[in-house]
């Protein structure tokens, strides 16, 4: 008895998976969309200078 409910709840168990792969699928995705960022850090040449304030 105790194998056929564990065989019940695997079946239950893989049928919410498919359900749930499904969905998943069914999503829309921008994989193929370009960011809006670009540049984020700026030049990388550029070093920062800091001066001491005089007076």
């Amino acid at each position: 008895m105790a194998e056929a409910s564990n065989e019940e709840i695997r079946k239950k168990f893989r049928e919410a998976l498919e359900r749930k792969n499904h969905q998943a699928g069914m999503s829309t995705e921008h994989k193929d969309g370009n960011s809006k960022v670009h540049n984020v850090h700026g030049p990388a040449d550029h070093k920062r200078e800091f001066r001491r304030k005089s007076g």
